[in-house]
C-alpha cells in the first residue's frame, strides 16, 4: 500500500527550485521561464560584446574617414601606414560665416555631427536644399601644405540627403579655391547599382578638375546628361536611373560650396589668408 501522506509530505519539503525542476519540460511556466532566461543571457552577451568592441569600432571608423580623406586628396598609398600618411594633413576648425579658422575650438576633439545638433553651435535652416535641417556654425577642414608651407589642397566635409539616406563625404579643392580635385562619400545607404553608383570610380573621376564658380561668383556645378548653359567645365554626368540621388548630390555640393557653406573660407583661401 502506498503511503500518500508520506509522499505529499516529501513534496511539501521540496524547495521551489526543486519543484520547478521536477515539472515536465512542456509545462507552460517552464517554457516561458527558459525562453526569458535565454533572451536575458543573449542580451547580456550582445551588450558585453558591443561595449568591449566599441573602442575597436571607433578606431575603424576613424581609420575609414582618414582613408577617404587621403583618397579624395590623391594621397592614399595602400603600402603606407594610414596614420603616418594622414599626419601630412593639418586639421582646422573653420567658422563658416566668416571663413576664418577658429582658435577657440580644438580640431582633434571637435565633433561636426554633434555640433549640428547643439543649439549653441548650430542654426536651423530655412533655405535647406541639402535637407539637413540644421547646420553647424563650425566645420573641420583638412589642409594639405607643400614643402614651403603653402596650402596645396583642402578637404571639406559635406553631407546631404539623397533618395534613402544622408550621404556623408568629402570634397577636395585645389589651392585656387575654384577647382575640385575630387569628391568621395564614405557613408550612405543609396540603392546599389543606382544611387550607389556615387561610389563608382569612373563617375567620381568626372569631378577631377571641375570648376566651382562662374564669372558671377555663383556655384555653377550641375549634374546633367548634356552641357548646361554655364558650360561643360561645370558639368558631371547624372546618375542613370537615380534621379533623386543625383539631385541630392548636386544640391549638397552646391550648398556646401555656396555662401551658406565654405564659400567665405574658399574666398579667404584665394586671397592667401589661409
Amino acid at each position: 500500500m502506498t503511503d500518500h501522506s508520506a509522499t505529499d509530505a516529501g513534496a511539501e519539503r521540496k524547495g521551489p527550485i526543486r519543484r520547478f525542476l521536477d515539472m515536465p519540460p512542456d509545462t507552460p511556466a517552464k517554457t516561458v521561464f527558459v525562453a526569458v532566461a535565454l533572451c536575458l543571457v543573449a542580451s547580456m552577451v550582445v551588450s558585453a560584446a558591443a561595449v568591449s568592441l566599441r573602442p575597436l569600432q571607433q578606431e575603424n571608423a576613424l581609420r575609414n574617414r582618414q582613408v577617404n580623406i587621403l583618397q579624395v586628396a590623391g594621397q592614399y598609398d595602400p603600402a603606407r601606414d594610414v596614420a603616418e600618411a594622414f599626419a601630412a594633413f593639418e586639421p582646422a576648425v573653420v567658422e563658416l560665416e566668416t571663413g576664418q579658422i577658429s582658435e577657440a575650438l580644438d580640431p582633434f576633439t571637435f565633433d561636426d555631427r554633434a555640433a549640428a545638433d547643439d543649439p549653441e553651435l548650430s542654426v536651423a535652416l530655412e533655405n535647406d536644399p541639402a535637407s539637413i535641417g540644421r547646420k553647424a556654425r563650425f566645420a573641420t577642414v583638412y589642409l594639405l601644405r607643400d614643402a614651403a608651407g603653402a596650402v596645396e589642397r583642402v578637404v571639406l566635409p559635406v553631407h546631404g540627403y539623397g533618395l534613402w539616406s544622408t550621404l556623408y563625404g568629402y570634397v577636395a579643392v585645389e589651392a585656387s579655391g575654384n577647382e575640385i580635385y575630387g569628391l568621395q562619400f564614405y557613408q550612405h545607404a543609396e540603392t546599389p547599382g543606382l544611387g550607389g553608383e556615387v561610389d563608382n570610380p569612373r563617375w567620381r573621376a568626372q569631378w577631377n578638375g571641375l570648376s566651382i564658380y562662374n564669372e558671377a561668383g555663383d556655384v555653377a556645378i550641375t549634374l546633367a546628361r548634356t552641357p548646361p548653359p554655364a558650360g561643360e567645365e561645370y558639368r558631371v554626368d547624372t546618375l542613370s536611373g537615380a534621379t533623386l540621388t543625383a539631385r541630392g548630390v548636386e544640391n549638397l555640393v552646391r550648398f556646401w560650396l555656396g555662401e551658406n557653406g565654405f564659400e567665405p573660407f574658399l574666398a579667404n583661401l584665394r586671397a592667401g589668408e589661409i
